[in-house]
């Protein structure tokens, strides 16, 4: 399998439930700014919205969107516990907060990154954001990890998307739920494996 990234998007994400999975992936850097591949290739042939993640199964066939491809990967390995069981109430859960991450946190940091945003819209984005941290932080307020007592690809995502504040002036450590919580998932071996590859930490 090739997963296509870009050090500290959101592709992050299923590098980590990669590793955590122990799954062989080869991993291809992209450029988001130019859309090319560190092997030249313009990645948009591979995927038209220009974008990470991108997974190519050894088959042939390709999955795009990060929740997806987190829980495509999980599926690979289930001994490792990373997903619950297809069919399950507890995968409905999961689904949910991968949802929740991807539109209402995610989508929220975008405004963010983006130079071109007018002040308005950040502000805006800043005041939506406050209110889901708020709701992830209330329900890790009275467990370790977004489904209880396990790891799962959503603690994945909120990871990754949480590490984002610290370049845009969001502190996460007025809610020491979230706080704790990055702390204890960056230590995590998997996590330290995948952020290594990514060059993001030494």
């Amino acid at each position: 399998m090739k997963l296509y990234y870009s050090p500290g998007a959101c592709s992050l994400s299923p590098h980590i439930v990669a590793c955590e999975a122990e799954l062989p992936v080869e991993l291809v850097k992209v450029d988001l700014e130019s859309k090319r591949t560190e092997n030249s290739e313009d990645f948009r042939q591979l995927n038209p919205n220009g974008y990470v993640p991108l997974l190519i199964l050894d088959d042939g066939n390709i999955l795009t969107e990060g929740p997806a491809i987190v829980q495509y990967l999980a599926d690979q390995a289930p001994d490792k516990k990373l997903i619950p069981p297809a069919g399950t109430f507890e995968r409905y859960q999961l689904q949910q907060w991968l949802n929740f991450i991807s539109t209402e946190i995610h989508k929220s940091f975008s405004p963010l990154f983006n130079p071109a945003a007018p002040e308005a819209a950040k502000q805006w984005a800043i005041n939506i954001l406050m209110t889901r941290l708020e709701t992830a932080a209330e329900q890790l307020s009275t467990q370790p990890f977004l489904l209880g007592q396990s790891f799962s690809v959503a603690d994945a995502y909120l990871f990754v998307t949480l590490s984002w504040g610290q370049y845009v002036n969001i502190d996460i450590s007025r809610w020491p739920a979230l706080a704790r919580y990055v702390d204890k998932i960056s230590e995590r071996p998997a996590v330290q494996k995948a952020m290594k590859e990514e060059g993001l930490i030494q």
